[in-house]
């Protein structure tokens, strides 16, 4: 979620200069957007990822290359939708940010859903999740124990995060809860399920397993957006950090027709980049012996979530602890609460049979994971210790995914 580089979880805009918006100027917005990071470098990796598909190069050359594409197209994905949610204030700004904070993950997935890869979709989604809650906020909590011997932060605002990640977490756990209650017929039809076969749907068990699905997906949903709404307007203040005197308000540095232009045109680059990513993942898999859960539930997450793992470690260096916490726990909000159930609506009228279903092992993962941070958040004070236990355990999950 590399959108909200500058805002707690979804941009209020308080810092942001809209009277100064600058002028039409597509030479200099495109200036600065291309090269104003070091990041852009891996840019080069594109153009050789179109080339390798075109030509048929090995599955582990289109992987790589892909993967290293979408690096830094993630980052600029983040620095246009920043810099157009500046002059749309708050609501829109924040809805914005709300719909391409996980662009990455939210292209990927479908890149994979449209190629039958129905296992990959709920791994991919689940590690991004992960990666924020244990992985971003654990390396931040201990960035921060270098230059702080506490950091504190407001607790408001962070346990209506948690709670909304534990009702998102619970909603998993209930479809895991209704396949332990059916028949082993009814199990062995959901196994085939979750090995990308193509059972049949007018099975009772596992129509029963659908509509469970998509009922709590439309109910998730319609949550979400209850959430934004108490974010960006009947409770904001409770989301905003606090404010340094004499800080100079953020100017905008490309125009919004400029950002605009490059929000469509990096989203179209990395849809293509994401579908050469997903055709090859599992002759990729067979080639490096390494498991394909592992590929979409660990190295993919890194993909989308390069550029929010600098952002995060950088603003908790710096104390924000507000910024940290909203730009770890709210993507994995984003996530588990309105990617995961919008997939499944959107497989609906494609007869993708995905469902909220997870194996039971990903199930538990996820629920000691989500545990683990509301204990560590419930108090509104951190140190470097609790980001060790929070990276302790995303490293023994990814371990048991090795091997």
């Amino acid at each position: 979620m590399p959108t909200q580089e500058t805002t707690p979880l979804l941009g209020s805009n308080r810092g942001h200069d809209a009277s100064s918006a600058p002028p039409f100027n597509p030479l200099k917005s495109t200036r600065y957007l291309l090269l104003g990071s070091w990041m852009n470098l891996l840019l080069v990796a594109v153009p050789l990822s179109f080339i390798a598909d075109l030509l048929h190069w090995p599955a582990a050359a289109r992987f790589a290359t892909s993967f290293l594409a979408i690096v830094p197209l993630a980052k600029l994905l983040g620095d246009s939708t920043e810099q157009l949610s500046m002059k749309l204030g708050q609501t829109l700004g924040g809805l914005l940010n709300a719909t391409f904070g996980n662009a990455v993950e939210l292209i990927v997935a479908i890149a994979a859903l449209v190629q039958n890869e129905l296992r990959l979709v709920q791994t991919s989604l689940l590690g991004s999740v992960l990666s924020n809650l244990l992985l971003v906020l654990g390396m931040s909590f201990f960035a921060s124990g270098f230059f702080y011997s506490e950091s504190t932060f407001q607790v408001t605002a962070a346990q209506a995060s948690s709670s909304l990640m534990t009702l998102a977490c619970i909603t998993l756990i209930l479809p895991a809860a209704y396949h332990a209650s059916s028949t082993e017929e009814a199990q062995n039809i959901v196994k085939t399920l979750l090995d990308d076969g193509a059972p049949d749907p007018a099975d009772a068990s596992l129509r029963g397993l659908l509509i469970l699905s998509r009922g709590t997906s439309i109910i998730l949903l319609l949550t979400y957006v209850g959430y934004l709404y108490f974010q960006l307007r009947t409770h904001a203040q409770l989301f905003e950090a606090e404010e340094v005197e004499n800080e100079e308000a953020e100017v905008a540095s490309m125009d919004q027709w400029s950002a605009a232009g490059w929000l469509v045109i990096i989203t179209v680059i990395t849809a293509f980049c994401a579908d050469i990513l997903v055709g090859s993942i599992d002759e990729t898999a067979q080639q490096w012996h390494i498991p394909k859960r592992f590929i979409g539930l660990i190295l993919l997450p890194l993909v989308g979530n390069a550029a929010e793992h600098v952002t995060s470690v950088w603003m908790a260096c710096k104390g924000k602890m507000e910024l940290t916490i909203g730009v770890s726990v709210g993507s994995s909000i984003q996530i588990a609460a309105g990617m995961i159930p919008l997939l499944v609506i959107i497989a609906w009228p494609l007869h993708k049979n995905l469902t909220l279903f997870f194996a039971n092992f990903e199930t538990i993962v996820l629920f000691v994971s989500v545990m683990l941070v509301n204990l560590l958040l419930q108090d509104g004070r951190t140190n470097y210790m609790e980001g060790v236990m929070l990276m302790s355990l995303y490293l023994v999950i990814a371990l048991s995914y090795l091997v």
